[in-house]
């Protein structure tokens, strides 16, 4: 997480390419560029509408959360700041950015990782922070972020809807049981619970995709919740071949979004442990690549390795 102070207002990326890109055509919605008009607080934005939300962030700071759809980190962290802007009342707007799709705007911001959060300001980029953060760390750092803003007279907002309007959007169906129930322990920070809620519903159904994915997640987060990253760290590099070293450093890794470090770290441990101490690194591996997603090219790059170095 950066220290966010008016330093930060330096232009460190150039987004001029994407602020004088054609605007998508018009359409019946409001558009986030019109704060008179806004309909929400959290939009998706994409290459060609970009420009709007750099004019829009004259007027409003604007935080822009680049994530993905196989990117775990993300969905732990995209709803806390979702949360966090709409508490903000109008004062903040979110441009949710999907990397894959936009990449125009991933490379204006030199994403090397996600997820990755950037204010906007004045047009002008302020490094948030990069990877899951805690949600007390994410309000303060918004804090800060509306604290910059108006020092440099960004200081507007945007309407928001009447309490009643939220009633007349279309309800989500129901969590399943299991799943509800998993949901509800990781809010508590129960992971234990949720990891044998989320267990219970694969025995269940095998093929439950979504199951699958909140098991591989909360037992990431069960992993790393106490772990302090110096000390494992040190830990790893005074003892390259102690696998459960290398494996806490992979998870901090991944959870943070650095998921070509984590694939190579276990795979050099996997090339120089005997074959007879392998097992353990390649269910974990394996373990990782579901959780990233088959679709990420990342993953299919380590599988490669992978199974160059079993056969």
């Amino acid at each position: 997480m950066s220290d966010i102070s008016a330093a930060a207002l330096r232009g460190a990326v150039d987004l001029s390419t994407l602020r004088d890109r054609p605007q998508a055509p018009a359409s019946s919605g409001a558009s986030p560029a019109q704060p008179g008009a806004a309909a929400d607080v959290v939009v998706d934005v994409t290459d060609a509408t970009f420009a709007q939300i750099l004019e829009l962030s004259n007027t409003v700071p604007v935080v822009v959360d680049l994530w993905a759809e196989w990117c775990g980190p993300c969905k732990q962290l995209s709803p806390i700041i979702e949360k966090v802007t709409r508490e903000q009342g109008g004062r903040v707007v979110l441009a949710k950015v999907d990397v894959d799709a936009n990449p125009q705007i991933a490379q204006g911001f030199r994403a090397q990782s996600i997820p990755m959060v950037v204010a906007l300001i004045g047009g002008q980029p302020v490094p948030m922070f990069t990877g899951a953060v805690p949600e007390e760390q994410v309000r303060e750092v918004f804090g800060r972020l509306l604290e910059l803003a108006a020092q440099h007279g960004v200081n507007g907002s945007v309407p928001v809807g009447e309490p009643g309007e939220a009633a007349a959007e279309p309800e989500e169906a129901p969590l399943p049981p299991l799943h509800a129930e998993a949901f509800e322990a990781i809010e508590t920070g129960d992971y234990e619970r949720a990891i044998t809620a989320y267990e219970k519903a694969l025995a269940e159904n095998p093929r439950d995709e979504d199951a699958k994915a909140g098991l591989g997640q909360v037992r990431l987060l069960a992993r790393v919740q106490h772990l302090d990253l110096q000390a494992v760290r040190n830990a790893a590099a005074e003892a390259p071949l102690d696998r459960d070293a290398q494996f806490a450093v992979a998870d901090l890794d991944i959870a943070g979004g650095h998921v070509d470090d984590a694939f190579g770290r276990l795979l050099d441990l996997f090339a120089a442990l005997p074959a007879d101490e392998r097992a353990p690194v390649r269910e974990r591996l394996v373990e990782l690549f579901d959780l990233i997603g088959a679709a990420d090219p990342r993953v299919g790059t380590a599988r490669t390795r992978l199974a160059s170095l079993l056969f």
